[in-house]
């Protein structure tokens, strides 16, 4: 077994830091829906109503549904490669699907609006 030199170990965990650090960049970029917003107009009697569309629910075809797991699941596996070897490959991969497959039932049944 070969041991590991020093440079290595550090560009190991310099890469896993990067991939850290660009989903955290990447999560603070989502829109904030949870957030509210309060009015400070002196006249809070002023009421608009607009009518109610039809919403319909955007369903997604299998083949994209295994489009998103496979496709998570092969960077998963990439990055786990990186990091740990062939070990990492295998619980990067099965990780990345997992988090593939929950995205993608969150996902797919969003209603759209219309315009």
């Amino acid at each position: 077994m070969c041991a590991r030199s020093e440079g290595e170990s550090f560009m190991k965990s310099a890469f896993l830091k990067l991939i850290v650090a660009i989903a955290f960049l990447a999560s603070m970029m989502l829109p904030a829906a949870a957030q509210t917003v309060q009015s400070t107009d002196q006249n809070p009697r002023v009421i608009s109503h607009t009518p109610r569309r039809h919403t319909t629910v955007k369903r997604r075809t299998k083949k994209k549904s295994a489009m998103i797991i496979g496709g998570s699941g092969l960077a998963g596996a990439g990055v786990g490669a990186l990091v740990g070897g062939k070990k990492g490959a295998v619980i990067g991969g099965l990780a990345g699907a997992g988090g593939g497959y929950v995205y993608d039932r969150k996902s797919q049944q969003k209603p759209v609006i219309p315009k």
